[in-house]
């Protein structure tokens, strides 16, 4: 490579810190050229990093001088994935991680400790319910449970020793939502942190740190893909708390892969073009549900009548592709309608170009109780509906055969 070439490629280095828009920020940030001048990112394939010199390893090892060590914790195609995430969520510094789950695992072993206490929205993702009360409960870290839209219940749930709020908003699957601006406030006014799984609506269409909350996390094998192609979970927020995060990380071991990162990286460059499409989508969907005969109901926050419309729109900039429906009867009726379509696809992942379909009571919230799915609204006739990008006539062509079922 030139000279010339190399000083050209050093010298238009997208500048993350500008005040670009969301749709620049999603195709430009974190990327760093290397030598080569390459125009798409660099996949750096390789476990470990060779050293010019043993007092190099050293200081490296010992911290005392930045750069690549071992891909565990330090990949330049991760570290691209990080930055990128940081700036669309106008956080700090992110920490990659293997998959969703685990990052919210090591953030509650990072930063919690034996007698602490969190407070959880009752509306989660059922192995993040698992997560709280099957193992994280090992470590002698407690969870009470509260309904997401009641702010005088996360109040009153707050102990001397609560350190943690955790809430999904919109909730899988009943899209119910959460203030995020005042329970940051409650959880502030307690010296206590607000996490918000932003899975389901991105940066693109929610930015939870700008309403106040200090941590975002995101399974990033949903949206932030975009195309079902690999596992992994992402958290942003603060480089203080991140750097406890990322040690964990560093001994404990649940890194993302340099691949996964290149193919988010690549999922994030359509991010906000796709959310937008499948916002649009999910709401004509919706909106043609409601009229169906054989649907008792549809969840889906874009809709006017549901009862925190006001609040979605005041802090999502859309309302994104994810809706849910109760048919009339039970888990036969749900399972005969599911059974009936023909291009949707039947399986538990969201957030995929591909429009998805599933049973939440005997899939996704399978592994909870009877009792917290009953808690939690997770009734046996409901359907949890995934819009991708294909054809909305086409979609309902599709659930018209689960209409068809129904009645017959």
């Amino acid at each position: 490579m030139s000279q010339s070439t190399y000083e050209r490629a050093q010298r238009i280095q997208f500048e993350a810190d500008a005040n670009y828009d969301i749709d620049t920020l999603s195709v430009r940030a974190g990327q760093s050229r290397t030598a080569e001048g390459e125009h798409s990112d660099a996949i750096f394939a390789t476990s470990s990093f060779v050293f010019s010199s043993a007092r190099e390893a050293a200081a490296r090892f010992g911290g005392d001088e930045a750069g690549n060590i071992y891909s565990r914790f330090t990949n330049p195609t991760v570290e691209a994935f990080e930055q990128r995430i940081a700036a669309l969520e106008g956080g700090e510094r992110a920490v990659a991680t293997s998959s969703g789950m685990a990052a919210i695992l090591n953030l509650g072993l990072a930063l919690l400790t034996h007698g602490d206490h969190v407070v959880c929205s009752r509306s989660v993702f059922g192995s993040t319910v698992s997560l709280f009360t099957k193992y994280l409960s090992r470590a002698g870290i407690s969870t009470t449970f509260v309904d997401p839209t009641d702010l005088e219940a996360w109040e009153a749930a707050v102990t001397p020793s609560t350190r943690l709020f955790f809430m999904e908003t919109p909730s899988n699957p009943l899209a119910e939502l959460t203030d995020i601006e005042a329970v940051a406030a409650i959880a502030h006014r307690h010296d206590a942190l607000l996490t918000v799984d932003n899975c389901f609506l991105t940066p693109a269409l929610q930015r939870p740190l700008s309403l106040g909350a200090d941590i975002v996390m995101h399974s990033a094998t949903k949206y932030l893909d975009g195309q079902g192609r690999c596992v992994g979970g992402v958290l942003v927020g603060r480089s203080a708390e991140m750097e406890e995060v990322f040690g964990l990380i560093r001994t404990g071991g649940a890194c993302m892969s340099p691949f996964n990162a290149w193919v988010f990286l690549k999922g994030l460059e359509t991010l906000p073009l796709r959310m937008r499409a499948q916002s649009e989508s999910a709401l004509a969907i919706a909106t043609w549900l409601q009229q169906q005969p054989g649907i008792r109901k549809v969840y889906y926050s874009g809709l006017p009548d549901h009862p925190q419309y006001a609040l979605a729109c005041k802090q999502q900039s859309a309302f994104g592709g994810v809706l849910s429906f109760e048919v009339e009867g039970e888990r036969d009726e749900a399972w005969r309608f599911i059974d009936a379509t023909r291009m949707v696809s039947i399986t538990g992942n969201l957030g995929d170009v591909k429009t998805t379909i599933t049973h939440p009571a005997t899939t996704t919230h399978g592994r909870m109780s009877a009792e917290e799915r009953e808690a939690a609204g997770i009734r046996e006739g409901l359907i949890r509906f995934s819009v991708g990008l294909e054809s909305i006539d086409d979609l309902k062509a599709d659930l018209q055969r689960g209409l068809d079922a129904l009645r017959a």
